[in-house]
């Protein structure tokens, strides 16, 4: 009697060991759960901050009219009425081995001037 309780005891001890170790929400499934977990709280906290600049930059742009002057100068080439545009190029160095496709097709034209919108 006590050989088979021992040994139904030992079966469910090891039953139990199996489900820690291999079954559905054992040790290993949890810690990959935990990682997942870091993982994805690492990328909302790169989102957050992506957005709160986004949501900044839209703020600003509402705001002030410099932060769209600013950009319009920067990535359009405009320029105010009255205002005279110079373009710095720096010489080439004669020993560079400089081919022709290194230098931008738009370096030599000056942007686009625009005039103001009555």
């Amino acid at each position: 009697m006590f050989r088979l309780l021992a040994l139904v005891l030992l079966v469910l001890l090891i039953l139990l060991q199996i489900r820690l170790w291999n079954g559905e929400g054992s040790w290993r499934a949890t810690q990959e759960l935990r990682a997942q977990v870091e993982q994805q709280r690492a990328e909302n906290a790169r989102l957050k901050a992506r957005n709160d600049a986004l949501s900044a930059e839209v703020e600003d742009l509402k705001s002030g009219e410099t932060a769209v002057e600013e950009r319009a100068r920067s990535e359009l080439g405009m320029v105010k009425p009255g205002e005279t545009f110079y373009r710095v190029v720096e010489p080439v160095d004669p020993n560079a081995n400089v081919q022709p496709e290194d230098v931008p097709e738009d370096a030599a034209k000056p942007p686009a001037a625009q005039a103001p919108k009555k």
